[in-house]
C-alpha cells in the first residue's frame, strides 16, 4: 500500500511539471523600428503563450523568444508575412532541460559519494540553505546567517553577512536570483560567498575591505520562484503570490520597487512575466529587502546579479536621462568589465539600463540609487543567447570567477570612496 501511495505521489509530481517538448527558442535580429512594433504586437498575442527571453525594444539587441510547439506554425506565418527573418537557437527546449536535470542528478550522486559541495553544479533551495550553515560553521568569526523575513509561501529568506565586527558599519549589498529561472545567478552567488569567506585573511585587498566594511549577500532573493523552477516550471520568472481576480500568479520582483513604479517596461497584466504588481513593494520578498536596507541606513553599494546578456548596468531604467553620478558610475563599470574580460575574454557592455538594454520601471537599483546608495549596479551574466537561461553547469565556475574580478573592483572603489 505504501509503495502504491509513493507511486501516485510521483505520478502527480510528474504531471505537475511543465514540459517543453518541441518548443523552440528563436532569435530575431531586428532591422527596423517597424519590426519592433510588429514584434511588440506579436508579444501581445497572449493566446500563443510566447515567452520573450529578450524583449523587442531596440534594433541594437536581438530578440529571443521561446515559441511553444503549438504556436510554431502561426508564429512562423506571422514572421514570414512581415518579412522578418529568424534563426533557431534551441531546436527542442525539453531536450536541453532533460540534459540539465540529468547533470544535476549526476552531480548529486558525486556529492553524496565524496561528501563535498560542488560549486560547479546547480542546487535546490534546501541544499543551498544547508550549505550556508556549513559555511558559517567553517568561518564563525566572519560569516553569520540572518533571516530577514519570510517569503509569500513562508520560506525563510537568509542573508549571509560577512563582518569582522562593529554595528552598522558601511556595507555592500549583493543579491542574486531575483528572477528565479536565471540559475547561473544563484550559483554565482553561492560561489562568490564561498570565495569571500575563503579569501579573507589571504587576499590583502579583500581583507582590507572586510576590516572596514560589511558585505551582505542574499543568494535566493525569490525563494518561492526558485523552488517552483525545480518542481513545476523551469522557465518561471516571478514570485508566486496570488493575484486577486486573476488565475495568473506572481509579480515580477524587479518591477515592484518604488522607482518609476508602473511606468514603461512593466506590465499591468497579472499574466505577464513583467507584471509590476498592485503597488510598490507589494511583494513581501521585496519589502523584506527594503526594510533591511532602510533600517540599516549605511549601505554604500547595492549590486543585483541577473542573467543573461553580458551587461554591467547602472541607473536609471525607468528614465533614459543621465543620473548625477553617471560619469563616475560609467568609469567604475568600464574598469570593472576590463577586469572581468581579462580572465577569459568575455565581452560585456556598460551603460545605464535604459540605454543599453531597455526602459524598465520599478527596478531595484533605481530604487537603491534614489534612496542614496550611489554605487548601484546590475549585472546580466553569461551568455548572449546561445543557451540563454539554460546555461550549462560547466559554465558556472568560469562565469563566477570572471564576475568576481568585476565585483571586487567595484567593492574596492566603494571602500576607497565610501561617502
Amino acid at each position: 500500500m505504501k509503495g502504491l501511495w509513493l507511486l501516485l505521489v510521483l505520478v502527480a509530481a510528474a504531471k505537475a511539471e511543465k514540459v517543453f517538448t518541441g518548443d523552440q527558442v528563436i532569435r530575431i535580429n531586428v532591422q527596423t523600428e517597424e519590426q519592433i512594433r510588429l514584434l511588440q504586437a506579436l508579444q501581445a498575442q497572449e493566446e500563443w503563450e510566447l515567452d520573450f527571453w529578450r524583449d523587442p525594444v531596440s534594433t541594437e539587441l536581438p530578440v529571443d523568444v521561446r515559441v511553444p510547439r503549438s504556436s510554431l506554425s502561426p508564429v512562423m506565418e506571422y514572421l514570414g508575412a512581415h518579412s522578418i527573418t529568424y534563426s533557431v537557437i534551441i531546436n527542442n527546449l525539453q531536450e536541453v532541460l532533460d540534459e540539465e536535470k540529468a547533470e544535476m542528478q549526476r552531480s548529486q550522486m558525486r556529492e553524496r559519494s565524496t561528501r563535498s559541495f560542488n560549486f560547479g553544479a546547480f542546487h535546490r533551495l534546501e541544499t543551498i540553505y544547508s550549505w550556508m550553515d556549513t559555511l558559517v560553521a567553517q568561518h564563525p568569526n566572519l560569516v553569520t546567517k540572518q533571516e530577514i523575513g519570510r517569503s509569500y509561501e513562508d520560506r525563510p529568506m537568509y542573508v549571509l553577512k560577512f563582518s569582522t565586527g562593529g554595528n552598522k558599519r558601511p556595507a555592500i549589498w549583493m543579491d542574486t536570483g531575483i528572477h528565479s529561472r536565471e540559475w547561473v545567478s544563484q550559483a554565482t552567488g553561492v560561489w562568490t560567498a564561498n570565495k569571500i569567506a575563503s579569501d579573507y585573511g589571504t587576499d590583502a585587498s579583500l581583507t582590507s575591505l572586510l576590516n572596514t566594511m560589511d558585505i551582505y549577500m542574499l543568494i535566493l532573493a525569490n525563494p518561492d520562484g526558485y523552488v517552483y523552477t525545480h518542481t513545476n516550471n523551469r522557465m518561471w520568472r516571478k514570485t508566486r503570490s496570488k493575484n486577486p481576480g486573476s488565475a495568473c500568479r506572481g509579480v515580477d520582483p524587479n518591477r515592484n520597487w518604488d522607482a518609476g513604479f508602473g511606468g514603461p517596461g512593466a506590465s499591468k497584466s497579472p499574466c505577464s512575466d513583467s507584471y509590476h504588481g498592485p503597488s510598490p513593494h507589494s511583494e513581501i520578498e521585496v519589502k523584506n529587502v527594503v526594510d533591511l536596507i532602510r533600517s540599516h541606513g549605511n549601505f554604500k553599494s547595492f549590486i543585483s546579479v541577473h542573467a543573461y546578456s553580458q551587461l554591467l548596468m547602472y541607473p536609471y531604467g525607468y528614465s533614459c536621462g543621465n543620473v548625477a553620478d553617471q560619469p563616475e558610475l560609467d568609469s567604475v563599470g568600464r574598469a570593472a568589465v576590463q577586469k572581468l574580460t581579462s580572465l577569459y575574454g568575455t565581452r560585456y557592455k556598460v551603460g545605464s539600463i535604459c540605454n543599453i538594454i531597455y526602459q524598465a520601471s520599478g527596478g531595484s537599483i533605481d530604487w537603491s540609487y534614489n534612496v542614496g546608495i550611489k554605487y548601484s549596479f546590475a549585472f546580466e551574466l553569461r551568455d548572449t543567447g546561445r543557451y540563454g537561461f539554460i546555461l550549462p553547469a560547466n559554465q558556472i565556475i568560469p562565469t563566477a570567477s570572471e564576475t568576481w574580478l568585476a565585483l571586487k573592483h567595484i567593492m574596492e572603489h566603494v571602500r576607497d570612496h565610501p561617502y
